[in-house]
């Protein structure tokens, strides 16, 4: 046999998050526990289908004048519409103005693509700020769509909180026009958010050196339990009457992860120009992936139109980040009463779905050699993995890889 055409590709690295549950899939240990993934699960370990979900698709299912056609390149008008309400609030000036134009996008890595690859093409700075650190797919997905990604200080590891200080005087030297990436809530990996204060802050300077914010905004409604607390960042930022662009994921908060339902919003200064920006986002999103997938927006829109699914949502959204919340103040009491050496309480002043403990890498190898925990090597955990049956076992881990593996 000839050699492949091939044969000099050489073997890629797992991606670093998603071979956490590789390694855990193939460990045979019946205590074995995975933190790696951000994905909700139950009390019982298990993955969640949100009731109002299930109904939403069950009234789907049920209408028959309903057809498998093409949706438009920019994607489900309504779904779109209801997105940009409910980041930006439906008493927004920008929407009543119509000066934002919204295109469903794949979750909220399609949308920052999308953002990204606009940008890179119509916008005259290609310089795009990511804070140290920041989600792993982010650099990829920016330098791919052909910008040039910079870091700004965003993390203390001393104080396991923000660099706030370190943060403005990054991006009070970064170039004026530059592209910055903002966490809208729940940061990931950290869990670190800054303070409504600092936000205004943050808002001033950008908006007073002309930065660009381009919001990602993951875990609306997730992290506080309030969609409205969690949406405050961008929509401080949306009614000064600048300009800015925001992608939002449905993954998280509607439990639609596998669905792929997301949204890329651009609030421009006029209506004109909004209308300009979204004929250009059709020339990117056509050779990319011609148009998007119906199922899950249909699922979003069908509970963002109707008030009693609404509120029933929101009743379901808010036992999640509570769930949440609660495994949180567990593991920290559990360390508490272990007497494990150190400040713990960053777990508790932490919001969201994921913890940065503070391990170092040889902790995190110790932990799932010796416990069978697994997490990223930055030591960040998925606190929705965690349950009451599984907190005492990561306590005692922990416990065992400070006094003994540090």
């Amino acid at each position: 046999m000839a050699d492949s055409v091939f044969h000099h590709v050489v073997r890629a690295p797992e991606d670093p998050i998603l071979g956490v549950t590789v390694a855990y899939n193939k460990d045979t240990s019946p205590n074995k526990l995975n933190l790696g993934v951000g994905a909700y699960r139950t009390e019982e370990g298990k993955p969640l289908v949100l009731s109002v979900v299930r109904q939403a698709e069950q009234s789907l299912v049920n209408d028959p004048s309903r057809v498998k056609e093409y949706l438009p390149i920019i994607g489900l008008a309504e779904f779109n519409k209801l997105s940009a309400k409910l980041i930006c609030g439906a008493d927004s000036p920008a929407i009543q103005e119509n000066r934002v134009t919204t295109v469903q996008c794949l979750s909220g890595t399609g949308s920052l693509r999308v953002g990204g690859e606009f940008l890179a093409r119509h916008y005259h700075e290609r310089t795009i700020y990511i804070p140290q650190p920041t989600w792993g797919n982010h650099p990829k997905v920016f330098t791919l769509a052909g910008l040039s990604v910079k870091y700004y200080r965003y993390y203390d590891p001393a104080t396991r909180g923000l660099d706030f200080q370190g943060l403005l005087e990054d991006l009070g030297s970064a170039p004026s026009g530059a592209v910055v990436l903002l966490h809208a809530c729940a940061h990931n990996p950290t869990g670190v958010d800054p303070t409504v204060e600092q936000w205004e802050q943050i808002r001033q300077l950008m908006r007073s050196k002309q930065l660009l914010p381009f919001f990602d905004s993951a875990y609306q409604g997730f992290a506080s339990g309030s969609l409205d607390a969690d949406a405050q960042s961008v929509r401080m930022f949306v009614a000064d009457g600048g300009e800015c662009l925001v992608a939002q994921s449905y993954a998280k908060n509607m439990g639609l992860y596998g669905e792929r339902v997301g949204a890329l919003s651009i609030v421009c200064k006029t209506s004109d120009v909004a209308g300009k920006v979204e004929s250009q986002l059709k020339l990117v999103i056509r050779p990319m992936y011609s148009n998007p997938p119906l199922h899950g927006a249909s699922i979003v829109a069908t509970i963002l139109r109707d008030k009693d699914m609404y509120n029933e949502w929101t009743i379901e959204l808010k036992a999640m980040a509570d769930r949440i919340i609660s495994m949180r103040h567990q593991l920290f009491e559990a360390l508490k009463t272990r007497g494990t050496p150190g400040d713990w309480s960053h777990i508790i002043k932490q919001i969201g779905m994921f913890t940065f403990t503070g391990l170092n890498s040889e902790q995190v190898a110790f932990m799932r050699q010796e416990y069978h925990i697994y997490m990223t090597s930055d030591g960040r955990i998925s606190m929705a993995g965690l349950s009451s049956r599984t907190v005492p076992h990561l306590a005692d881990a922990i416990h065992a890889a400070v006094t003994r593996a540090s």
